[in-house]
């Protein structure tokens, strides 16, 4: 990693150099968190978790070929230099925000409350096409996995397409305090960690706190279509980029015909210019991801023709409305996590399927006071979407198994996963399409490893 020297690492982090002073010149290779997956001159972080301390790992991590490592504490005997900081947490923001003043890598920094990787996703698939890029891998999307990500940044990536998550206020001040973007992304402003945001308002200011560090030239880009992102005029002297869904924002869809659980067709017009493509993924929220993915590479120099092959290439990932076959099931796997904006755009994706409908649903967690309503409100959507069988798993899914009894469709309800996840497979039959979908601390994973058996 150039300029990612001991000496350098030492005093962007304010920390004390320790060992043979001959290793302060040498540049590490890498940065890892886990022990195991040291390689030879990467850098250590020893983070402190509930249920194990990093520091006990120190050993295993020279053994493994680490050039040095971080510590909170004073270590004895350590086979290898290393740098005491007073927070492994903080030094690893120190970290990265010095790495990214070094690079000349644009960073596309994406936030909002639905649909985070799923734009990701696409802005890459579409960039990938003309230039090499990093996107954030997992759930890298963090005040550790973010940094992580921009030190994974190398010589030859062009572009970092950079995943921006956060719960409370201030953090994505801090994210965008390292990130610095050349290009903000924001999906939309929802109904989630509410605990925290209290409401929609808390949710925007966080939200936004994204441009606290953007780039003076940044290129913002927003969708037109939310009533609280569109009341954004300017940023840094700046008019963001609009884009909607039968509207009159600059960029916008022409006309649409779903193809189910296929993907969309859609005539897209960017400014004054007009073209055609197909969207591999279901769901008309991907054409909000396309837009956003239309405007960035325009902006990159990008032709029409190159964006559009870059849309038509786009994959899912597990648990990201994946979508796969089991004993003649279609399944749309899409638990990794839930709030009630996605949960009711799962459902449209699901009615759109041929042939019988089921939706397993779990607890989304982080609503804060009203949680019971905001779950019984996915169960009415549920209703409105026609869902054949609706089978909710969880203390709080009881919510939603009330709201969906205003339908037609059968309703079942079980307290928790364990409980349900014996018996799943005899409520589902050949034909059925399935959609799975919980907040990610219900572990649906689970459910889906179960029916690829």
């Amino acid at each position: 990693m150039k300029n990612m020297t001991l000496e350098q690492i030492a005093a962007c982090t304010k920390g004390k150099y320790i060992g043979d002073q001959s290793f302060k010149t040498k540049e590490i290779q890498g940065v890892e968190k886990d022990s195991r997956l040291i390689e030879k001159d990467y850098l250590y972080l020893p983070f402190v978790g509930v249920r194990a301390d990093g520091h006990d790992f120190i050993p295993q991590a020279f053994e493994k070929g680490a050039l040095a490592v971080l510590s909170e504490k004073e270590l004895e005997h350590p086979t290898g230099p290393y740098i005491l900081v007073s927070s492994v947490a903080q030094a690893l923001k120190d970290m990265a925000e010095y790495y990214r003043s070094t690079l000349s890598c644009k960073v596309i920094g994406i936030t909002g409350s639905v649909g985070k990787t799923s734009t990701k996703e696409m802005i890459a698939s579409v960039l990938e096409e003309k230039f090499h890029v990093l996107k954030t891998e997992g759930n890298y999307n963090n005040e550790i996995g973010m940094p992580l990500t921009i030190l994974k940044i190398r010589e030859e990536h062009e572009i970092a397409v950079i995943e921006m998550g956060i719960s409370d206020f201030e953090e994505m001040h801090r994210l965008a305090k390292v990130a610095r973007p050349d290009i903000c992304v924001i999906t939309n402003i929802g109904t989630c960690h509410l605990e925290k945001l209290g409401n929609r308002d808390g949710v925007f200011q966080a939200k936004t706190e994204i441009f606290d560090y953007a780039k003076d030239d940044c290129l913002v880009v927003l969708n037109g279509d939310d009533d609280k992102l569109n009341q954004i005029q300017e940023v840094h002297g700046k008019k963001p980029v609009f884009f909607g869904i039968d509207t009159k924002q600059p960029v916008r869809v022409l006309n649409y015909q779903t193809n189910g659980i296929l993907g969309t067709n859609a005539k897209i017009c960017y400014f004054d210019q007009e073209f055609e493509t197909v969207i591999p993924i279901p769901g008309l929220h991907m054409l909000y991801n396309a837009m956003a993915a239309v405007i960035i590479g325009m902006h990159c120099g990008m032709t029409l023709n190159e964006i559009d092959c870059g849309i038509q290439k786009m994959k899912t990932i597990r648990g990201r409305n994946n979508i796969f076959q089991w004993n003649k099931m279609t399944v749309i796997d899409d638990c990794y996590n839930a709030n009630p904006m996605s949960m009711k755009a799962s459902l449209q994706v699901l009615s759109q399927a041929e042939g019988r409908t089921v939706a397993i649903l779990g607890d989304m967690f982080e609503l804060g006071k009203d949680e019971a309503e905001l779950h019984r409100e996915v169960g009415e959507a549920a209703a409105k979407e026609q869902i054949d069988v609706v089978i909710c798993v969880g203390t709080l899914a009881k919510n939603i198994a009330d709201g969906a009894k205003k339908g037609s469709g059968k309703v079942l309800y079980f307290p928790d996963k364990d409980s349900f996840e014996p018996q799943m497979k005899d409520f589902l039959k050949s034909g059925d399409t399935v959609l799975i979908k919980a907040s990610h601390g219900m572990k649906f994973q689970s459910l889906v490893d179960l029916l690829k058996q």
